[in-house]
């Protein structure tokens, strides 16, 4: 393809106008002001073409409500899907909405099988292109007569998902981290030429994906209402990712190990704090634009949102998305403070797809110290967390797991009805056949002494009266629990 192409932008409402200045100088309205009267919001994506110009009726698709309502990874990732087969029909001499079926089965071999492809991707990700493009043309052929829904009868190829199944074992996560994020040698002592800022925070983000399970931009999405307090002799807590920053909308618990909370408060107490304050110094968070302040909410799970006229409003911390999260500060005496747990180095809110510099870096360090093929991705830590349970779950099964006498074995049966059940619950997934069509080819020949390293030592016991003491259908122990 060539550099003449369809690229992706995004409207920004806090970023200087540069040349536009002149442009607006004899208008009365601003430039934002101008992008919301046409229907734009902030953040919102829109593509120009090869020729610097925009297709509206492309563009109005992007900001309408059935792209509004996508989660933030999928709304990005549906834009860049778009951009891509807008690109490919322009290699075709081809306008979008006279390409025809023709096109579609063309654009699966080019993205598939060609071998003149260099970036052939697998079933996966093109399925997600599928996705992006049905949903385009089923809004597109219903406004337009002129445009027919040439992707309608397109569906996703079948995908074999156990190569993309990768986990690393307890002891491998804590090597990576150790080496790639906390500045250690490869035998477990401190590196002299380490030069790490941030490996605090970043140690505390990769034990929460491991211990969370939660994917990258979920966990990234946290604030700091949303987190548990700690409490004495507790090993677990009960927490809930909204709807709004879960993967298809399908909010659920998630269950945060001790040390990964104590890790998380180092972090806020400590590098979160000095950024906090440093950040305030420089008056960064009075230049932040688009910002809104909010203040705890009397009821649970609520936050009340304080319009710059002063009109309060109480939402639900499940109805607010991502983006909206990282533009939430509170009142802190006179100064100003994020929301959002993660931060950057100058207080600002982390962007979650900026944990992928972070990986890459580690990654990186590793190669140099001479181990290039041990490397890590956030979705490993998911995937090596399912390993974990599944481990669990069938040891306990089996009555391999010495933490957990027969009466806790029943119990756990009674619970969850079966091993993949439980794996289900503990990832969130909506339906169990998700987690089989993910796990169930890669784990099922797994030697016990696998099982064994991944689950050795877990309090299986405490996990479940903890975990689940407030389930409405689990019953816990009345004298035994003292909490």
């Amino acid at each position: 393809m060539s550099d003449a192409r369809w690229q992706v932008h995004r409207y920004r409402f806090d970023l200087p106008v540069g040349d536009l200045s002149l442009v607006l100088a004899d208008r009365s309205e601003s430039l934002s002001e101008l992008i919301k009267a046409l229907g734009g919001r902030d953040g919102q994506r829109f593509l120009l073409g090869p020729n610097g110009f925009p297709d509206t009726r492309v563009n109005d698709f992007l900001g309408s409500a059935r792209m509004r309502n996508l989660a933030e990874t999928s709304n990005r990732d549906y834009a860049g899907c778009l951009a891509l087969w807008l690109n490919f029909l322009e290699t075709r001499g081809q306008e979008w909405f006279t390409a025809s079926v023709d096109d579609v089965e063309e654009f699966q071999f080019w993205r598939l099988t060609d071998p003149t492809n260099p970036e052939r991707v697998g079933t996966s990700t093109f399925s997600k292109d599928i996705a992006a493009c049905k949903k385009f043309y089923r809004w597109a052929s219903s406004r337009y007569p002129e445009v027919a829904d040439i992707f309608a009868e397109v569906g996703s190829p079948r995908a074999k998902r156990t190569a993309g199944v990768k986990w690393l074992d307890p002891a491998a996560i804590a090597r990576w981290r150790d080496v790639g994020l906390r500045g250690r040698t490869l035998d477990g002592g401190p590196d002299k030429s380490w030069r790490g800022r941030n490996e605090q925070r970043d140690s505390a983000f990769v034990d929460g994906l491991y211990g969370t399970g939660l994917r990258l931009t979920e966990w990234g999405s946290v604030v700091l209402p949303e987190l548990p307090t700690l409490e004495l002799g507790r090993s677990f807590y009960t927490c809930r990712l909204a709807d709004k920053c879960a993967k298809g909308g399908y909010g659920h618990p998630y269950w945060m190990p001790v040390d990964v909370l104590r890790a998380v408060r180092a972090y806020i107490e400590g590098p979160r704090a000095r950024a906090v304050r440093d950040a305030q110094a420089e008056h960064r968070y009075d230049a932040v634009a688009a910002r809104q302040i909010a203040q705890p909410a009397k009821r649970g799970g609520h936050v009340i949102l304080i319009a710059d006229d002063g009109q309060e409003v109480q939402r639900p911390w499940n109805l607010i998305d991502p983006e909206q999260r990282r533009r939430l500060f509170m009142r802190t005496g006179s100064d100003l403070e994020p929301l959002a747990l993660w931060l950057n180095e100058d207080g600002l809110p982390r962007d979650p797809h900026g944990w992928h510099h972070t990986f890459d870096n580690a990654n990186r360090r590793i190669a140099a110290l001479g181990l290039p093929n041990f490397r890590c991705t956030p979705h490993m830590h998911r995937h090596s967390f399912a390993l974990k349970w599944f481990s669990i779950g069938k040891l306990v099964y089996a009555a391999r797991l010495s933490s957990l006498e027969e009466d806790g074995t029943n119990d756990f049966r009674t619970q969850f009805g079966d091993t993949w059940h439980f794996v289900q619950t503990m990832l969130g997934h909506a339906r169990v056949e998700t987690t089989k069509n993910v796990y169930l080819e890669p784990f099922r020949n797994l030697d016990v002494e696998i099982l064994l390293a991944h689950a050795d030592g877990f309090p299986v016991k405490e996990f479940l009266s903890q975990a689940f003491r407030l389930h409405p259908n689990v019953a816990s122990d009345p004298v035994g629990t003292s909490w």
